[in-house]
């Protein structure tokens, strides 16, 4: 039988960020899961920040594995699964090290420098030992994973095991067959306490362009899944910041290199506010200049409406946007806002107002076959009246609020459901927008904007996809 094409985002709170573990609100989790089920997505990857989920290294906080219960258990409520990352580790610019690990050189080649170090949520300023290496953190990761893995194995929620954020970041093994061994062994360690949910290892673009001894058809020969990170407006090659091929071609190369079907992890864009056209930004991020495009919602909507159906084409499993929701100001002054402006800027929703205009690119017409998986107790081509029997969300276009007569499909090609539009409402709680695609009117040229403290201030909050 034909799988669904998966769509979800990754996670992090829109008041909260990084600092959600140590300020855990349960109610802000299940106000804005409910948020992303509405908007039809099953998926969410989230991220066990590293310092928060084991403050030493052979302690695993007990009060931060009750949140986590708690929070599948919220995902759970709302038929969401969960894509669990360990050792977290490297997280939108800065790199975000256990306490205990502190002390050492710097175990990323990239830079030879490490960009922003932070530990118990303070900048630090510190080198940190290698986790691929170091008999400490070794000791402390095979801990973590069975504290985790042992505890919520079973729960229903639970999705995908994830070894990490884009480690090479972090730290690169020595040497290939060490990342190899390495992979091998943790990924061993979660099958031995649950065999039943496949185990992955999020790697991104780089780990396909040079050599950090994290190779993709080493790590994903020793996972169940593959899967891969990639954004054009980070990638020197593409053809331009909104390439809707490079997401594609990232998947279709690590599908054949790994010899598995690819779900593309994380994709997006950072975005202007509402009205604006697409731009670059400059300013000055962690001592050096830096130049970022920014996405107008309209092109970065468009980009997202072209990428899908072609990771869907080229064989992918699924696509998880980066990120859920844009960060509210009182986030700016701090890692990772402060810095990488344009991460305040990367969401699925705004940051003020639950609202979803780009959201709606990721809706898309299911095929014959995709129907036919999803109720094959109807016929072939036909729907039945109400997704919600079947828990999908209903998407309804605006022009259709207040009609007094809705003619839908009642499960064959012979009968339909006729009723009103407050009837419908009443039954289906419907998401309502504007879903369908208008001509594109003619777009001017990206303009450079030089992005000063006060060109921002507190003003109203910005969308993002």
């Amino acid at each position: 039988m034909t799988q669904p094409f998966v769509l979800g985002c990754n996670y992090w709170p829109r008041r909260k960020a990084m600092y959600w573990w140590d300020n855990f609100d349960a109610g802000e989790v299940r106000e804005e899961f409910s948020l992303i089920r509405d908007l039809g997505l099953n998926v969410v990857r989230l991220f066990l920040l590293w310092d928060d989920f084991q403050p030493e290294p052979d302690k695993v906080s007990t009060e931060k594995l009750n949140y986590f219960g708690q929070v599948c258990d919220i995902a759970a409520e709302n038929n969401l699964g969960l894509d669990v990352t360990f050792f977290t580790g490297h997280m939108s610019g800065p790199n975000w090290a256990p306490r205990w690990l502190l002390g050492g050189g710097v175990p990323s080649p990239y830079y030879g420098w490490v960009r922003q170090l932070v530990s118990r949520g303070e900048i630090v300023e510190s080198g940190y030992r290698n986790q691929f290496t170091d008999s400490v953190a070794l000791d402390a990761e095979r801990l973590l994973l069975r504290a985790v893995v042992g505890a919520y194995k079973d729960h229903p929620a639970v999705w995908m095991w994830n070894l990490g954020n884009e480690p090479d970041l972090f730290a690169c093994p020595p040497d290939a067959e060490n990342g190899r061994a390495w992979v091998r062994e943790m990924a061993g360690l979660i099958r031995a306490i649950d065999p039943k949910h496949p185990v992955t290892c999020g790697l991104h673009g780089a780990c396909l362009e040079i050599n950090n001894n994290l190779r993709v058809d080493y790590v994903y020969g020793e996972t169940d899944v593959a899967v891969m990170h990639g954004y054009p407006m980070y990638t020197q090659w593409a053809r331009n910041p909104l390439d809707p091929d490079h997401v594609p071609f990232l998947c279709a190369l690590t599908a054949a290199l790994s010899g598995k079907p690819t779900l593309m992890e994380e994709f997006g864009g950072c975005t202007v506010p509402p009205g604006e056209q697409s731009q670059t930004w400059e300013w000055t991020a962690y001592g050096r200049p830096r130049t970022q495009f920014m996405a107008s919602e309209e092109d970065l909507a468009e980009f997202l409406r072209q990428t899908l159906p072609r990771l869907h084409a080229t064989g992918a499993t699924g696509a998880l946007v980066w990120c859920y929701a844009d960060y509210v100001p009182e986030l700016w002054n701090k890692p990772p806002c402060k810095e990488s402006k344009h991460e305040r800027f990367f969401g699925l929703v705004r940051a003020r107002a639950f609202t979803w205009t780009a959201a709606a690119a990721t809706l898309r017409l299911a095929d014959e076959r995709e129907i036919a998986a999803l109720y094959p107790q109807f016929e072939v081509g036909a729907v039945p009246p109400f997704g919600t029997l079947y828990g999908h969300p209903v998407f309804l276009e605006q022009c259709f609020v207040g009609e007094p007569e809705m003619v839908f499909n009642a499960g064959t090609h012979t009968e339909s459901v006729c009723m009103h539009y407050g009837d419908l409402a009443d039954l289906v709680k419907p998401v309502v927008g504007t879903f369908g695609v208008p001509p594109r009117s003619t777009r001017k040229a990206p303009t450079v904007r030089k992005l000063r403290p006060a060109t921002r201030g507190a003003s109203a909050p910005f969308a993002g996809v």
